[in-house]
């Protein structure tokens, strides 16, 4: 699977699922993800599963049996970027609300990874990460 990193561009999609176990075990099977890096501990634990090229699908643990989403299991969908800080004052220039403005966070998981991190909502609700980090 190659990992190769460039930028900027897709990174990831998130989903949040009913059964955590189950769900990676799909992607991983059916789809060919691979399991590349996870953190945190039931009840609230989350996984990176690679999709080949450095892009994911990101699954978090904590979706009620017979809960339903209206707008469905996406949180957010994720782009690679060079410089958060920039892409995030792009995005509220243009008319973006802020979610979570630019900070770096070191993700607690097979191995500390720091990103650097920030979330919008786009101009129909969407909510779009910008993602910085050369490892993941």
């Amino acid at each position: 699977m190659s990992t190769e990193k460039r930028g900027p561009g897709f990174h990831h999609v998130a989903i949040r699922a009913y059964d955590f176990e189950k769900t990676l075990q799909f992607y991983q099977d059916a789809m060919g993800y691979e399991r590349v890096y996870g953190w945190g501990s039931a009840p609230k634990r989350a996984a990176m599963l690679g999709m080949g090229d450095g892009n994911y699908t990101e699954v978090f643990e904590g979706r009620q049996a017979g809960e339903v989403i209206p707008d469905g299991a996406v949180l957010h969908y994720a782009v690679r970027v060079p410089d958060t800080d920039a892409a995030y004052a792009r995005a509220i220039a243009a008319g973006a609300q802020n979610v979570s403005a630019p900070a770096d966070v070191d993700i607690q998981g097979d191995r500390v990874v720091r990103v650097r991190i920030a979330f919008i909502k786009g101009l129909d609700g969407e909510v779009i990460e910008f993602f910085q980090n050369d490892e993941l």
